[in-house]
């Protein structure tokens, strides 16, 4: 099964998603919500396209190792938007992107 091959980066980007969604639930009850958007906007793009990545890795799409490089680049604008905030929630969610990325980056580089 190819999608075996897969499994840590499926395993990574279900992590990232994750974190991105908590981590703009958390910055929504940011005193300063406004302030949060960007983090907010990145937060759910980069959830977004970690589940459609996990998705077509899952049943070994024939675009995954594509996919698997717009992820990585999502993650890490996410990861680098995410540490320039204080609160915890966003340095947690800054650390799962960059390691997402990396993870990504492995299947893209895999392929080439």
């Amino acid at each position: 099964m190819k999608n075996q091959s897969y499994q840590k980066c499926i395993d990574a980007c279900l992590k990232c998603a994750l974190a991105c969604n908590y981590c703009a639930s958390a910055c929504l009850q940011e005193e300063e919500v406004k302030k949060m958007a960007h983090c907010i906007q990145l937060d759910m793009e980069c959830a977004a396209i970690c589940y459609a990545a996990a998705q077509v890795m899952s049943i070994n799409g024939q675009l995954a190792q594509q996919i698997c490089s717009l992820c990585s680049n999502i993650c890490r604008a996410c990861g680098d938007e995410c540490g320039k905030h204080a609160a915890n929630h966003c340095k947690q969610c800054a650390d799962v992107c960059r390691a997402c990325a990396e993870e990504c980056a492995k299947m893209f580089d895999a392929a080439a």
